[in-house]
């Protein structure tokens, strides 16, 4: 038996989180093999990712039950903002990409697919649905940098987006949102939490399916 909700989701994507440290793109972070251009596609999709989970944080903050959750996660949402413009003026320009390039730029299929997910989630379906949702972005990115740190990375401008999302700043914020999660599935039925964790899960595999589209340089087939 599982100490805290929180436990409980994260048991749930394991397999789902051992995909995500096992694919290439991942791997290539740490031993320089990831292809530049995938990186610079990546960075620039994320920018264009960050400022719908922005507004996604924002919308699940206006839903919260507690004043302080309602500005744990305003907070949150302009630093998604912040951290977006801090890091990637910094890259984008290592990357030869401009910034009226990326801002131009169209979401590819994925991202899409992924934002749209969490704001119909967080509109449509309770707090504690919209909660789950947007847990994995936080929760698997800090686990993803702790990992990365560990192996550090050849090329610096790798090094930077790991330095970004493994360091301990980053990490408060994490735990933040998994304690408000462990607050919200204190109080829901079997079948509720059943239903949070779903969506756990299935914004978990958008991370992955965003690390893959970043690999591919996905594009819209027709």
């Amino acid at each position: 038996m599982t100490d805290s909700f929180s436990d409980e989701l994260w048991d749930s994507i394991t397999d789902i989180y051992g995909a995500i440290l096992a694919h290439p793109f991942i791997r290539g972070l740490t031993d320089g093999t990831l292809p530049a251009e995938s990186f610079a596609f990546f960075v620039v999709q994320d920018g264009l990712y960050l400022r719908q989970y922005a507004s996604a944080l924002a919308a699940v903050g206006s839903r919260a039950p507690r004043p302080a959750a309602t500005r744990m996660f305003a907070r949150h949402a302009a630093d998604a903002v912040a951290v977006e413009r801090e890091l990637h003026s910094a890259l984008l320009p290592e990357l030869g990409i401009s910034a009226e390039a990326a801002s131009a730029a169209e979401p590819a299929p994925t991202n899409l697919a992924y934002t749209s997910y969490l704001l119909s989630t967080i509109r449509g379906g309770t707090y504690a649905e919209g909660v789950g949702a947007v847990l994995p972005c936080y929760w698997i990115y800090w686990e993803v940098g702790k990992e990365l740190l560990l192996q550090g990375s050849p090329d610096p401008r790798y090094q930077r987006w790991i330095d970004t999302y493994g360091g301990d700043e980053f990490g408060q914020v994490v735990r933040e949102v998994i304690a408000e999660a462990d607050a919200a599935g204190a109080i829901l039925s079997d079948a509720e939490r059943a239903l949070v964790r779903r969506h756990f899960r299935t914004t978990s595999r958008y991370e992955w399916m965003f690390w893959d589209m970043g690999y591919r340089r996905e594009s819209w087939p027709v």
